[in-house]
């Protein structure tokens, strides 16, 4: 099973861009869909992530 990472966790330690390039770039499709754990919880896959950075598909 995949790990769950915040944003925190993703910006900048794993893609060194800002967080409203982040946000416009997951509501264009550029980047992996986040997945909402409660009303003030969201989370992305981390394989969703390292295939991001790996430049694969999603």
């Amino acid at each position: 099973m995949s790990r769950l990472l915040r944003l925190k966790q993703i910006i900048p330690e794993k893609i060194p861009i800002s967080k409203s390039s982040w946000w416009n770039g997951v509501k264009s499709g550029k980047y992996p869909a986040p997945r909402k754990l409660g009303a003030r919880t969201t989370v992305w896959l981390e394989e969703d992530i390292e295939r991001l950075i790996s430049g694969e598909v999603k």
